[in-house]
């Protein structure tokens, strides 16, 4: 019922996974990995406790066959899963049960594997792999990539409905939350790869916001300290996801916010003038963030 890739990117060491399915949030079930240890994809009938038991396995340095061997062999169903595992140096092992609904099969390449069950056909794995090959870009774009050439090849007999793209440092950490890279999920939806297509850019404008939004002594608590240079990446982050971002107005106004922390009054004045002729809703918040101390003498900005 789902197509997937768990990969490593060779270069930066980035783990990553991804999935479509006919299936409500997909996400939810398929996907699970850890930074400096793994990616796992469980699926056809799913069993997810494969998921968190491989990643065990990966953490204490066992080899992907050898998890794989014995998960597969304690389940007494085991003809009707599918189980894919990439470790942390790239190695990968797969297992397609000889009970999954055909098409079902999978592919192997250098730290990627491909596979799925319910397929319209065999080609929609060839197609996958390949793109993720040929791809540029970070190791999202890549699983994106073989992502959308599965559903262009046929994708899921049934149809599509979710689908998800997680990816994580290749750094193992003591707080994991912190190598998240990428986490977009789309749960229910009529072209849920054409989401991922428009969320991935968003994600990473709002990661841009984020950096900078949350950041001690640059947006939050005294501003003081901040070098002209980490000022200046700041600015072009936000004006950079601002492009990005369109009608949503978030990295604008936090923009201007900087500008008046910094500051640079003129130009926040001419910030909030230009972002107040089109979205006139955001001056009592304005007020809002003066009260929180995020700025001061709001009233020349209004």
């Amino acid at each position: 019922m789902t197509y997937s890739i768990v990969a490593r990117d060779g270069e930066t060491g980035h783990l990553g996974v991804g999935a479509q399915s006919h299936f409500l949030g997909v996400g939810r079930l398929a996907g699970w990995l850890e930074p400096g240890v793994g990616a796992v994809a469980t699926q056809a009938f799913v069993n997810t406790d494969f998921g968190p038991f491989a990643l065990e396995g990966l953490r204490r340095g066992e080899a992907c066959a050898d998890i794989l061997r014995s998960l597969i062999g304690s389940d007494e169903m085991a003809g009707f899963r599918q189980l894919a595992l990439v470790a942390a140096d790239g190695t990968v092992s797969v297992h397609t049960g000889d009970r999954c609904v055909p098409a079902a099969a999978h592919r192997v390449g250098d730290g990627v594997a491909v596979q799925g069950n319910m397929l319209a056909s065999p080609a929609v794995l060839d197609a996958m792999l390949s793109a993720y090959e040929n791809a540029e870009g970070e190791l999202a774009d890549k699983i994106l990539a073989a992502l959308a050439a599965g559903e262009n090849a046929g994708g899921d007999a049934r149809g599509s409905q979710s689908a998800f793209i997680r990816v994580v440092t290749g750094v193992r950490s003591v707080h994991p939350w912190r190598e998240s890279l990428v986490d977009i999920r789309v749960d229910d939806h009529e072209d849920p790869i054409g989401e991922l297509m428009r969320l991935l850019p968003r994600a990473r404008a709002f990661d841009s916001v984020g950096s900078v939004m949350f950041a001690p002594r640059v947006m939050i608590g005294a501003f003081q300290d901040v070098s002209e240079l980490e000022l200046e990446r700041s600015l072009e982050g936000l004006e950079a996801a601002a492009k990005v971002l369109d009608d949503n107005n978030e990295a604008a106004f936090w923009r201007a916010v900087l500008l008046a922390r910094a500051g640079r009054t003129g130009e926040a004045a001419d910030a909030f003038t230009e972002l107040f002729s089109s979205a006139d809703y955001l001056r009592p918040f304005l007020k809002s963030v003066g009260a929180a101390g995020i700025i001061h003498e709001v009233e020349q900005y209004l």
